[in-house]
């Protein structure tokens, strides 16, 4: 069945509010432009009758800027610049300039209250002999360049903000003998380039991709099931610069001191703690409202997310309440959105098998129930995945010989607070691998959700709990990112923590919980009495194994294989229990439960077959991500005898396909096809398509699809014209009743 729909897929690029943070500047500085504030316009000129202006105009060369400043991609019509970087203008006088007699003098200001002690202030001229105050920060430079023409009043002038200048909207004004104008209003970002900048990264291709890439990939799944989705960090969108500035005024401590809060963002550590916060709204107007389960009304699934501008832009538009609903994978990255655009690179990382430890005792305590006792609850939880961001900086806070300078872990996810609020890091990832629980900010939280030890418990029917096992190696697994310049998977769990099962390892995790480096004796190190889940000594083992590929279409077929290391048979009493789980742990509810007697053989395997229907699971699985799946098996003849299997089954979505015909060139027309077909036997209801893509569509194109009938085939063709060139990626969101947020994508080459 084909279904078209033209002429309502045409994205309109919805129009821009006024930038309520120029107009706060202009009033911000009015202090400082004074003597021409009725008089003069921002091309410079004068009304007033008995005196012409000075000034006859200035070009601030936004395209020719931009570009050498890698921000092009933001604006070819605003000046954005990178801090210890310069740019030029050119300021045309009516009358010749001479130096000697009436210098130029210029001033560079930023937020409520500027002041030179802080940063925020800047007083400099043409000759430098501007009186400054001794105690000046971040004082900006400018020279006459060689091309200009004092004699006609062309003057050319090359501005440099300093390396350590607060980033933000700057507004400057420029006196000559009597008279004052506003120059230009650029905005001031990081400079990855500058040697100087704290965020400078020497590899050109890794700032490709850490900081110009808006593209990405997230990873998700299951230690043993990863899976990736693409998502659309969009930071060069419309309005960012715009969005980004109003998450840094809104933060409570510009509430508090705006003359401190701005001056500090001269520092990236400050910076990428204050975006960390904001990007939630757990203690402040941030970005994000997050939920793990329950009713999603009132917003979206977080799976239906497919990029960071989209949020960002409802947020911005919506009066900066917080948009619903976030979870890990999508507070990552907006941040990273946000951390891009003002020029810190970063990137995005999952870590699997990843610990909450609740208590800071860098332990996970899970507690199982035997038949017909209701498990302990534990404030400990180890989340199948979690994501979080890097960001690269240097620590000069911490060290001065650059010891931790690099990649830092900062978390915008609302887990703890971290000096009173819900934000995490920076936390030097040298000293998560090295043990350094003392070192700021909030390094023992992330090292116990890469390296804490996870211990299960058996709570009997008489409230007695026994030690089942104790596993060293669970916490902490393939914590990846992508590569830089490809689509790869890099797996960096090296950079996090010492190899599993070796001796630094083990004496790096008794350093965090003790802080002590001397030798001790192995046998009183905390793990080092390690009860793997199944002993040497263990007369049965245990594994599931997977009939057929799981898919969320069809019945789940698995089987758990039991293998006998005993020289007499066993009456075993096998309960299979499948519940649906949330990615961070938590069950959703029970799918199915059986119990099963049966009888291993002397040295012999026994293979039980579990079927999960789909007519079962489909509505627990909704809106989880992982079917768990447990084996708890005792032995009837000796019940102190207990064995435990538990396997993660991640659904595989039926396939849906966006495909695009043709070349794709700039500011020319192309188009695109979605395809799927329902795959099972129930009609499917309240479908939903979404597509979107930065630098290709302005606006997600979002279409109702007609109830789909079994073997019933939709096919959708949509226009669109690009509008950047490169490498972009289209992706396509189908939601209905029996799926989720079903996923596909498209690469698009955009050529001139």
């Amino acid at each position: 069945m084909g279904l078209g729909f033209p002429g309502i897929l045409k994205s309109v690029k919805s129009q821009s509010p006024v930038s309520e943070r120029a107009c706060q500047c202009a009033f911000d500085c009015h202090h400082i432009v004074t003597t021409c504030s009725k008089r003069q316009t921002m091309t410079g000129t004068m009304t007033e009758k008995t005196k012409e202006s000075i000034f006859k105009g200035v070009d601030l060369h936004p395209q020719t800027n931009n570009v050498n400043h890698r921000t092009k991609e933001i604006s070819l019509t605003q000046l954005i610049v990178r801090r210890g970087q310069p740019f030029k203008l050119t300021l045309s006088l009516r009358q010749p300039f001479n130096p000697s007699f009436n210098p130029l003098r210029i001033s560079a200001v930023t937020g409520k209250r500027p002041t030179e002690k802080q940063g925020t202030l800047s007083l400099f001229g043409v000759p430098d002999v501007v009186t400054r105050s001794p105690s000046a920060k971040a004082v900006w430079k400018v020279e006459l360049d060689k091309g200009s023409s004092p004699t006609t009043g062309n003057l050319i002038l090359t501005i440099t903000p300093p390396a350590d200048t607060p980033i933000g909207e700057y507004t400057m004004t420029v006196k000559h003998r009597d008279q004052e104008m506003v120059l230009a209003k650029p905005v001031v970002l990081f400079n990855p380039w500058c040697p100087d900048d704290w965020v400078y990264l020497k590899d050109e291709n890794e700032i490709n991709e850490y900081v110009m890439n808006e593209q990405g990939i997230i990873y998700k799944g299951t230690n043993n099931y990863i899976d990736s989705c693409n998502w659309d960090f969009g930071q060069f969108e419309d309005d960012m610069v715009d969005i980004c500035l109003r998450i840094l005024d809104l933060n409570p401590k510009y509430t508090k001191d705006p003359g401190d809060d701005v001056s500090a963002r001269c520092n990236p550590i400050y910076v990428s703690r204050v975006v960390s916060a904001m990007i939630n709204c757990d203690d402040d107007r941030g970005v994000l409202q997050g939920r793990w389960g329950g009713s999603f009304i009132g917003g979206v699934l977080p799976s239906h997310w497919t990029g960071s501008h989209a949020i960002l832009k409802r947020w911005f538009v919506i009066g900066s309440y917080p948009v619903k609903y976030g979870q890990c994978w999508v507070y990552a990255g907006v941040m990273c959105s946000v951390m891009r655009l003002l020029g810190i690179p970063c990137r995005v990382v999952t870590n699997y098998e990843s610990a909450h430890d609740n208590d800071r005792s860098l332990t996970i305590d899970v507690y199982h129930a035997d038949f017909g006792v209701r498990e302990k609850p534990s404030q400990d939880s180890v989340w199948n995945f979690h994501v979080w961001v890097e960001a690269w900086m240097k620590r000069p806070d911490l060290a001065k010989d650059g010891k931790y300078d690099g990649w830092q872990v900062v978390d915008p996810t609302p887990q703890e607070k971290s000096q009173g609020v819900y934000c995490c890091g920076p936390a030097p990832v040298v000293a998560i691998l090295n043990g350094e629980t003392d070192i700021k900010y909030d390094t023992p939280f992330v090292y116990a959700e890469v390296n804490a030890d996870y211990i299960q418990w058996l709570v009997k029917a008489d409230g007695s709990k026994v030690k089942m096992a104790t596993d060293t190696a669970r916490v902490g697994q393939n914590i990846s990112t992508k590569a830089v310049g490809s689509n790869k998977r890099l797996n960096i769990t090296d950079s996090y923590k010492y190899r599993e099962g070796t001796e630094k390892e083990r004496s790096i995790f008794y350093y965090a919980t003790t802080r002590d480096h001397s030798k001790v004796d192995e046998e009183d190190k905390p793990g080092s009495h390690v009860t793997p889940p199944h002993p040497p000594s263990a007369l049965v083992s245990m594994h599931f194994e997977e009939v057929t590929p799981p898919k969320n279409c069809e019945d789940v077929k698995l089987k758990l294989v039991l293998q006998s290391k005993s020289s007499a048979a066993m009456r075993l009493s096998i309960n299979i229990s499948v519940q649906a789980i949330r990615h961070n742990g938590s069950p959703a509810g029970t799918i199915q439960t059986e119990v099963k007697e049966e009888t291993l053989l002397p040295r012999k395997d026994l293979s039980v077959p579990i079927q999960v229907p789909f007519s079962v699971y489909w509505k627990p699985m909704l809106e989880c991500d992982i079917m768990k799946v447990s084996a708890l098996v005792k032995d009837k003849d000796k019940p102190d005898n207990v064995y435990l299997a538990v396997d993660d089954v991640v659904l595989l979505d039926p396939p849906i396909s966006i495909t695009v015909s043709g070349f794709t060139k700039l500011n020319r027309e192309a188009e695109g096809e979605v395809v799927f077909m329902n795959p099972v036997t129930e009609t499917l209801k309240d479908c939903t398509l979404n597509i979107s893509g930065s630098g290709l569509l302005k606006e997600d194109i979002e279409v109702k699809i007609p109830d789909l009938k079994k073997n019933n085939r939709i096919r959708v063709k949509f226009p669109f014209v690009p509008y950047k060139l490169g490498k972009k990626t289209l992706v396509a969101n189908l939601d209905c009743s029996t799926f989720r947020d079903i996923k596909g994508s498209c690469a698009v080459d955009v050529k001139l």
